[in-house]
């Protein structure tokens, strides 16, 4: 029980996450009628910038907090992570309506740093 049947590297899954979610942050960014075919240059920058607000995330929440992600499990982790994709599908039913003032940028940005810390973790065990 617990022992993984399928080899499928869980770092890529992780990978996958963190670029998931940042393209999710460039959709909700551009306005809706913008073009899809964009150039490599475009695309790169518009990453980029996503990754540069979610590093400045990730250094004030451990400034703040400090790097208590280091002492969570990995599956704690991850139930953080769905618990923020549970958090952007209510708000999406409720039409971008929420009673506190968190949107689903903040939730996608919290998703990607999740996923960074993850990826960090998986790393670092597999270096002992």
């Amino acid at each position: 029980m617990g022992a993984q049947k399928i080899v499928d590297p869980i770092k890529q899954e992780y990978q996958a996450v963190v670029n998931y979610s940042i393209m999710a942050l460039i959709q909700l960014e551009l306005p809706e009628d913008y073009p899809f075919d964009i150039s490599l240059e475009e695309a790169v920058s518009l990453y980029n910038k996503q990754v540069g607000i979610a590093k400045n995330l990730m250094s004030n929440k451990n400034h703040d907090y400090g790097e208590v992600w280091r002492e969570m499990r990995l599956s704690s982790l991850v139930d953080i992570m769905l618990t923020k994709l549970l958090r952007i599908k209510q708000i999406e039913d409720n039409f971008g309506k929420t009673n506190v003032s968190e949107g689903v940028d903040s939730n996608y940005q919290d998703i990607l740093n999740y996923a960074v810390f993850s990826l960090i973790k998986i790393t670092e065990q597999s270096e002992v």
